[in-house]
């Protein structure tokens, strides 16, 4: 008899902050985020992005990429916030998914996108750009939330429009995990 993929199997969701920067709000939204998740989601944060070499095309690649690559890989979806930096996405975010092309990590993968700072427009259609480009499944689970500062308060999102708003981000995100689970069968 084959597993019913909509029943509560556990949901592996990866979860990667753009922001190096202590009590950065993309990273409490990350963390926050991980306290929407129902209890059948295992929810683990990436915390090796200040880490990664820069890319190359060296034959050999670094064992921390490869775990990387199979941290994504084992995933059924991944969740990215990030902030804007120079009208764009931050570099060890860039370079971190720059790493992915080649493996194919994030192929017809499920992604619920986040950005979040003083705009952030450029930065969320960038980081758009660069995931339908490896082919990434972001299907309408991207949010943009500008003035994220004034949105949050230890931690939290306190603003009861952003709330709801990511809060449906995390469904549409978790449905497209169990549609993606779903087209496999």
């Amino acid at each position: 008899m084959q597993k019913d993929p909509i029943k509560k199997d556990i949901i592996n969701i990866l979860a990667i902050s753009g922001s190096l920067r202590i009590n950065s709000s993309n990273t409490s939204i990350v963390n926050f985020i991980g306290s929407l998740m129902p209890t059948h989601c295992k929810y683990f944060i990436y915390n090796e992005l200040g880490d990664l070499p820069h890319f190359n095309d060296a034959a050999e690649i670094p064992a921390i990429v490869n775990r990387f690559h199979q941290q994504v890989t084992e995933a059924d979806g991944v969740l990215i916030c990030t902030p804007e930096y120079a009208f764009g996405v931050p570099g060890v975010l860039k370079n971190a998914i720059d790493w992915a092309v080649g493996l194919g990590s994030f192929d017809r993968k499920p992604v619920a996108m986040i950005s979040a700072g003083t705009g952030a427009d450029k930065a969320h259609a960038s980081l758009l750009l660069t995931l339908q480009a490896i082919n990434a499944d972001v299907k309408d689970a991207a949010l943009n939330i500008p003035f994220v500062r004034s949105k949050m308060n230890d931690g939290k999102i306190t603003d009861e429009t952003t709330l709801k708003a990511v809060q449906n981000l995390v469904d549409i995100f978790l449905k497209n995990i169990i549609a993606s689970r779903e087209a496999a069968y």
